[in-house]
């Protein structure tokens, strides 16, 4: 029974569990904190405290959410536990721990930011972000094959009607392609030519709307999102009085 209360209190909160969602806020702050040494260049003490606690209370909940992983995949088996560390996120919490505990070189350092994902995890709005995407997947790749087939093709008209002196080699012809489509422009490489000219302007006005319609679509993606998520509480708000209804007669 121990391990079941366990459960209960490190996944995400249920819309009354308090102690559950005070525990949800809790992991999500120390996920935040313990990116702060990534801030300083050098370590002093109170930085290097401030790793060693928050790793190891994310290596606390990384072994809780381990030992309880059969309540989450709802089979009480040895598998349960054998497959956790293979799990998605847990090997996203491994990895962002490695580092800090010294089994990682310090080069993987980054794989801190990994910690982040418990954020995500908890927090209902980046959920929802998470859902528009996963929804509207197939009309946000359409987009980014068309934004690419643009770029291929201006990035080789460029490369073909341009002088050697403006790009080096092709990839220079594809890093002006992107910049000038997505509207940036250093302006460290630019067209000479009259026709190179025009396909940069044409790249500007075709950037807006390329630029313009991933975002209609994530803004829509994301009212439905949120319409569905008021919906599933309102509905969960009319059970419970229901129930409690049904219990006082």
């Amino acid at each position: 029974m121990m391990r079941k209360h366990i459960y209960v209190l490190i996944e995400k909160a249920q819309e009354h569990d308090k102690l559950s969602k005070i525990y949800d806020w809790y992991i999500m702050g120390i996920a935040f904190v313990s990116i702060v040494p990534l801030m300083f260049r050098e370590m002093n003490p109170y930085l290097s405290t401030l790793e060693t606690v928050t790793v190891y209370l994310l290596f606390l909940d990384y072994v809780l959410r381990w030992m309880t992983h059969d309540y989450r995949v709802k089979k009480h088996s040895p598998w349960a536990f054998i497959l956790y560390p293979f799990t998605p996120y847990a090997i996203m919490d491994i990895l962002s721990i490695l580092p800090s505990i010294g089994l990682l070189p310090k080069s993987f350092m980054i794989l801190r930011l990994l910690r982040l994902t418990k954020i995500i995890h908890y927090s209902r709005s980046f959920q929802q972000v998470v859902n528009v995407f996963k929804n509207e997947r197939k009309t946000l790749l359409s987009v980014l094959l068309i934004a690419v087939f643009y770029i291929l093709v201006s990035a080789l008209i460029m490369f073909v009607y341009e002088p050697k002196s403006t790009f080096d080699n092709f990839f220079d012809a594809l890093y002006w392609a992107t910049t000038a489509l997505t509207t940036v422009g250093y302006g460290d490489v630019y067209p000479h030519t009259d026709v190179g000219k025009f396909i940069s302007m044409i790249s500007s006005l075709f950037g807006v709307a390329v630029i313009a319609m991933p975002a209609g679509i994530v803004t829509g993606g994301f009212l439905d999102e949120v319409h569905r998520d008021i919906a599933r509480r309102e509905e969960q708000h009319l059970k419970e009085r229901q129930e409690r209804e049904s219990h006082e007669k």
